[in-house]
């Protein structure tokens, strides 16, 4: 199999040759940098636009409605005076989402470090695993790429949040922020499918597991965290 001589190219070829992309960076070092920062810059782009742009007197209303609608009037100018400050929003969002990144990925090593134990000939450690968890993560720059487009393209400064994540299904379904749904149907967005078949073909790459089993791997995580937060929201 051609192996492919750098990160950028592995970047590009993730899209397109995810088996070569994963059977070269499984006996390189220090690539997993590349797509981390890429991710993580990029990723932050819808927040820093959705910020500069938005009615932010209309959004802090808005975030007091559907995360302290039911509190008492002083409760909410609480929760107000907290969110006054549009730059600190702005920045919290950026460096929270990058934050985020960080521990979803690194639990995500720690899974794939466990369940990949039932094969003997893995070679790979929780490094490695947590280098490889920012390349199956690379469908997050499309989908940030697609926010920041919306952000841009909008006539209307009055503009809801979840529209920083067009591939979610609270954007698709025009979930309302106050929904008790909202949250989940940001959480489920439509590069998630993608990330489970990266996942899967690594996987397969790394491990001598069979296709079935790197498959069932690869959607675990995913199907019992949303059918859990879905069962909690119900009951």
């Amino acid at each position: 199999m051609q192996q492919v001589s750098n990160p950028f190219q592995a970047m590009k070829d993730i899209f397109v040759k995810p088996n070569q992309v994963f059977a070269t960076i499984s006996e390189t070092h220090n690539w997993s940098w590349i797509p981390f920062m890429c991710i993580a810059v990029i990723g932050a782009l819808p927040i820093y636009a959705y910020f500069n742009f938005v009615d932010f007197s209309w959004y802090t209303e808005l975030m007091v409605q559907a995360m302290a609608g039911d509190l008492s009037p002083a409760e909410q100018n609480v929760f107000r005076n907290v969110m006054a400050d549009q730059s600190q929003s702005l920045w919290t969002g950026v460096f929270g989402s990058v934050f985020m990144l960080i521990v979803s990925n690194a639990i995500m090593a720690l899974y794939l470090n466990i369940v990949t134990k039932a094969d003997e000939e893995c070679v790979q450690g929780y490094s490695d695993w947590y280098g490889f968890s920012w390349w199956v993560s690379i469908p997050v720059i499309v989908s940030s790429l697609l926010g920041i487009l919306v952000v841009l393209v909008s006539q209307d400064s009055q503009l809801s949040p979840v529209s920083m994540a067009p591939t979610s299904f609270a954007f698709i379904f025009s979930v309302e922020m106050n929904s008790s749904w909202a949250s989940l149907m940001q959480a489920i967005r439509l590069e998630s499918v993608w990330v489970m078949y990266l996942t899967a073909v690594g996987l397969s790459q790394w491990t001598q597991l069979p296709a079935k089993k790197t498959y069932m791997i690869a959607i675990a995580p995913y199907v019992l965290i949303w059918a859990s937060w879905a069962l909690f929201i119900a009951i």
